[in-house]
């Protein structure tokens, strides 16, 4: 009898376990799922969100044109656009390590120099800040395995995050050390700024974590930092943090750089760390200097006027050095700082580094070829990465020339010969012309654009006639429409409808000779006269008032 009640004992305490277990099993596999639909919804979310700030971003840009009055406002609203489109790309990262979707690749290089060049990018920041800030490397080169994507957000993250909560005159260090074994690299982020309360330090890496300690400057969700730790754990790393309220914070990283720290699967054998030193990325330098000497004048009056952006100071002065014998060279330091020049002055040419704060060159480009003014600027994007995927991505967002880095003055000379001799080409033709068939062109082509044509001249007067109403009267889609225009006429839709419109003007101008500028403007779709004589002089190189007094003298 006792056995067997110690067998109903045992049976009975099994079932209880297996219950328990079942339990725990089922509530771990209902977590596990929610946080996987989770995941799933948050990345949808994001991704959908990206796009109407994209388009956003675009109407903010064009009005910014339309209403100058208004500037400052719109540059605010864009400023806090591309902070979140920022927000958005740092969720989905974080979004990413959550799944185990994040993939370490490291490949070998000099670790220390691509650290320093690396945060380097972020001096200009730093200058607008009026910030001090120094790099110390010791030793000053060493070679390690490292992963150069998360490297990168890593190093902009902390020093970004040092310069927002740092006073200006304040200084920000960067101190990079190794171990005695030199098989870790050790990153020390110190900065003057606010500091840290004790009582919130545990918060620090909480993700969307208010950041309520540092408000009084300005806003933070605390990803940047959540982020960057995981990052780092991904790599196999430590961080720490170490901070003081009215003294500063400093931010220490340790993280692997031998071989045998990663996977077989982590370990990219085929590529070298690519470094980006400003001289490294010219790769015939030597040749390219002589052709600055003394001896060889400037560029002459006619010369044509290129706009350099580039974050990294050092490369961004020496491409205007090498540049301006044969150009006048303008220069910015990111995207914002670009479109600013180019609203302000005449560009012939941009010529823009694709990696850069504040404005990369993706977001630079789908401003310009997005604003009815500046849409005709060529633009070639300089940039390290070399995969099919990120030249696709470039020439998708509407840059008309893509180069890798290293690459040859002699090459980007050429490039922007072509490109400005093209644009000039077909200025000289018809800066202004109607669209009229070639006596040779093929019957559905001339029936194509002659119902184009007609299509905008029965909506001229409409300043909402816009790219979907014209493909809406067209019966097609708008890309369909866009690529059909391009491939008959060379213009986008919007410089379509804009030439034909200025060209109506014309006529009226040269037959109604007592008619008011700013009555022809209305008259043709422009609802802002201003912004009809800076189209009209993008396209003509002319005021409306003079050019139609030509016309009328001519009549």
């Amino acid at each position: 009898m006792h056995h067997f009640d110690l067998i109903i004992f045992i049976s009975t305490c099994t079932v209880i376990l297996m219950t328990v277990l079942i339990r725990w099993l089922y509530a771990r596999n209902t977590r596990i799922r929610n946080q996987l639909q989770m995941n799933f919804i948050f990345n949808n979310i994001t991704h959908e969100l990206l796009t109407p700030l994209t388009i956003i971003s675009a109407s903010v840009e064009k009005l910014r044109e339309e209403h100058p009055d208004s500037r400052h406002d719109l540059e605010l609203m864009d400023l806090n656009i591309q902070r979140s489109v920022r927000l958005l790309q740092q969720i989905l990262e974080t979004s990413k390590i959550q799944a185990g979707g994040l993939k370490i690749l490291v490949s070998q290089g000099d670790v220390m120099q691509y650290i320093k060049e690396t945060a380097r990018s972020l001096e200009p920041l730093m200058m607008r800040k009026h910030l001090t800030f120094t790099i110390n490397c010791k030793p000053e080169s060493m070679m390690g395995w490292l992963d150069t994507d998360k490297m990168d957000k890593i190093i902009f993250n902390l020093l970004s995050n040092a310069a927002k909560f740092t006073p200006e005159g304040g200084f920000v260090t960067l101190n990079v050390t190794t171990n005695n074994h030199f098989d870790r690299v050790i990153i020390q982020v110190k900065d003057t700024g606010v500091g840290i309360p004790k009582d919130k330090m545990k918060h620090l890496f909480t993700r969307f974590y208010d950041g309520d300690y540092r408000s009084n400057l300005t806003f933070g969700t605390g990803l940047g930092l959540a982020l960057t730790r995981e990052l780092t754990f991904n790599m196999g790393g430590t961080i720490t943090c170490e901070s003081a309220e009215g003294q500063g914070t400093t931010f220490t990283l340790e993280i692997p750089i031998n071989k045998d720290s990663f996977a077989p699967s982590q370990i990219d054998e085929q590529h070298q760390l690519q470094i980006p030193i400003p001289e490294a990325s010219i790769a015939d330098l030597p040749q390219a200097e002589s052709l600055t000497e003394d001896t060889v004048p400037e560029a002459g009056a006619s010369a044509s006027r290129v706009l350099i952006v580039e974050d990294n100071i050092e490369l961004l002065r020496l491409m205007k050095r090498l540049l301006q014998h044969r150009y006048h060279v303008l220069t910015a330091n990111d995207g914002r700082e670009a479109l600013q020049l180019i609203q302000t002055n005449k560009i012939d040419i941009v010529v823009s580094d694709v990696m850069m704060p504040e404005m990369d060159g993706y977001q630079l480009t789908d401003h310009i070829k997005h604003n009815e003014i500046y849409s005709h600027l060529p633009i070639i994007l300089l940039t390290a990465k070399t995969t099919e995927d990120d030249q696709q991505k470039a020439l998708l967002t509407g840059a008309d020339g893509y180069i890798t880095k290293p690459f040859k003055i002699r090459d980007l000379q050429l490039r922007i010969d072509n490109l400005i001799a093209n644009r000039q080409r077909i200025h000289t033709e018809s800066p202004i012309v109607e669209e009229t068939p070639a006596d040779d062109m093929n019957p559905d082509d001339r029936e194509f654009l002659e119902r184009a044509v007609q299509c905008v001249h029965k909506n001229l007067s409409d300043s909402d006639y816009d790219r979907e109403a014209f493909a809406a009267d067209m019966g097609t889609s708008v890309s369909t429409l866009y690529n059909r225009l391009r491939e008959l006429t060379g213009k986008s839709m919007a410089n379509f409808i804009r030439d034909i419109r200025i060209q109506e003007a014309c006529k009226i101008a040269k037959n109604e000779h007592n008619t008011r500028v700013s009555d022809i403007a209305y008259r043709v779709g422009f609802r802002d006269a201003k912004y009809f004589a800076t189209a009209f002089k993008r396209i003509t190189g002319k005021q409306p008032k003079e050019y139609f007094a030509e016309l009328r003298e001519e009549s």
